[in-house]
């Protein structure tokens, strides 16, 4: 059984922080220095990781990291909002990086936010990171340990015995033999379940640890307070569907929106994670 451990954003950056900041910016050379509090007391939630880096001339400066699962039309706004917040707060220029995990879209995700009021122009360039384009070679080579928890869904990832390795690697390192679970959690994206769980040699119940697992249900409960409860945990199975059966798993939409029952629609939401295929999904709804 996988131990509970601290799997946070900020926990995967800090293994190899001066790798990741090189990889994130394509800044060769650069040193991340410290990982700083990124937490601003004008909005709800912590950007996820933001660290003062420096370049070998000597110039310090803030790279600002937000991993999201999915990309939202909310980012791009969200992304000037944060690098203006960082740079307020730590008097130094931002370059912001936008890392989004799961593909949610076939459309060209934005890098540059702009607005114009009465004349007035405003824009936030960021960097896009989509870690579905993201060569699954780049975890193992450069090397970027914070990148082995999301091998099954880098490009060329899925493989079976990639993810072994990828494994053994993490348990291999004390640093790392706690990250596991998030491996899991994408592994069963892309393998069976029961495939996933003779890899992991543990009960897959462990996945309900995964905080990117918590997010979903988060996801559906944020939403749900917004759209009312039944439409938010609806959008969140919907996404999720998408995400790992593609339009397979979208044709169970017109059944599922006709259920009323919010605990029913929890328990098709956890189900969707170990499913190996849309027939089991059928088998509950």
């Amino acid at each position: 059984m996988a131990k509970p451990a601290d799997v946070s954003t900020k926990r995967l950056i800090s293994l190899a922080p001066d790798n990741w900041v090189r990889w994130v910016t394509q800044i060769p050379d650069l040193v991340a220095s410290e990982i700083l509090n990124s937490e601003f007391q004008w909005i709800s939630r912590e950007s996820d990781v933001l660290i003062r880096v420096q370049n070998p001339q000597g110039e310090e400066f803030l790279v600002l990291n937000e991993l999201q699962l999915r990309y939202t039309s909310k980012m791009p706004r969200r992304m000037r909002a944060y690098a203006g917040l960082a740079e307020e707060k730590y008097d130094l220029p931002t370059y912001p990086v936008l890392i989004n995990i799961l593909k949610s879209t076939n459309a060209e995700i934005p890098t540059t936010y702009t607005s114009n009021v009465a004349g007035l122009q405003v824009r936030q360039d960021y960097r896009v990171i989509n870690l579905w384009e993201v060569d699954v070679n780049i975890a193992f080579q450069q090397p970027l340990p914070s990148l082995l928890p999301f091998v099954p869904i880098l490009k060329g990832g899925e493989d079976e015995s990639t993810i072994r390795e990828a494994l053994q690697i993490l348990r291999a390192n004390e640093q790392l033999n706690q990250l596991e679970t998030v491996l899991a959690f994408f592994a069963t994206f892309v393998l069976e379940t029961a495939l996933v769980q003779e890899i992991m040699r543990w009960d897959m119940a462990v996945l309900h640890e995964s905080p990117w697992y918590q997010e979903i249900l988060r996801e559906g409960e944020a939403r749900g307070e917004t759209r009312g409860q039944r439409q938010g945990i609806t959008f969140s199975i919907e996404t999720s569907l998408e995400a790992k059966f593609g339009s397979d798993g979208l044709e169970l939409m017109p059944q599922i929106v006709e259920i009323s029952d919010l605990e029913r629609l929890k328990l098709i939401l956890r189900a969707i994670i170990t499913a190996n295929t849309v027939s089991e999904l059928r088998q509950i709804l």
